[in-house]
């Protein structure tokens, strides 16, 4: 299977049916020593790092509606020697999205603190599948995006209105899996919300909120993915 996927296009996905297989990946089997090195290099630029464990696709395919792939969890050291060395063709990275959209239909972002491996850059708020997202073996998108959202922002998913269907973006960077989230609440008054968790929280993730109007209002350190997505929300219905 590899990754057999198309690229640079936005799919409906009706069934995301991704494993956690207990083998090594072979990537972080074949580059021990390497990866020593890179960690202790990414430690001393930003000593905040932590290395927890996250996971890294082996396999990922897409056919009638459904995504369908393997992975193994990994140090995250492993990830951050993957991600300078990729495109890897025995690794890729997925990760999932819950595109939080405001009752005036503004899109709300976050902007990731300076302490963190991506500084600066702008995405909705989402980390990398963990093994506890995981429910006998199969990824658990929602319970990912709502621990996510709630570490990073303070904000409940489930006060939200859920689109049922995802979307996947496959791009050189990786596999986004995306599930638009409405809000009640304007954006301004969402951004306050998260303003206030990041002031209170003791070791806060993230700088702050991002709101995005529309194309004419992209941020700088915008996710180069983050592009199509925001362009992909403006031009539905």
């Amino acid at each position: 299977m590899a990754f057999d996927l198309p690229r640079n296009v936005i799919l409906p996905v009706d069934v995301v049916d991704v494993r956690l297989d207990p083998a090594p990946h072979p990537f972080e089997r074949d580059n021990a020593d390497a990866i020593a090195a890179n960690w202790a290099a990414e430690k001393t630029a930003r000593p905040a790092l932590f290395d927890g464990t996250v996971v890294l696709l082996s396999e990922l395919a897409y056919a009638d509606n459904r995504l369908v792939g393997r992975c193994h969890a990994i140090r995250f050291s492993t990830f951050m020697l993957w991600r300078k060395l990729k495109p890897v063709t025995s690794a890729e990275h997925a990760f999932a999205h819950a595109m939080l959209i405001s009752s005036d239909n503004a899109l709300v972002a976050i902007r990731m603190g300076a302490h963190t491996a991506n500084a600066g850059k702008v995405y909705f708020a989402a980390g990398s599948f963990e093994p506890e997202d995981f429910r006998d073996g199969q990824v658990d998108l929602d319970y990912n995006m709502r621990r996510e959202v709630r570490e990073e922002t303070g904000l409940d998913l489930g006060q939200a209105q859920r689109e049922q269907r995802c979307h996947a973006l496959s791009v050189e960077s990786g596999t986004v899996i995306v599930r638009c989230f409405r809000a009640a609440e304007t954006a301004d008054q969402l951004a306050e919300r998260i303003r206030a968790f990041v002031a209170t929280d003791p070791d806060p993730e993230i700088e702050g909120p991002v709101v995005i109007r529309g194309m004419h209002d992209l941020p700088e350190g915008l996710m180069p993915h983050m592009r199509s997505l925001v362009e992909w929300h403006f031009s539905r219905r």
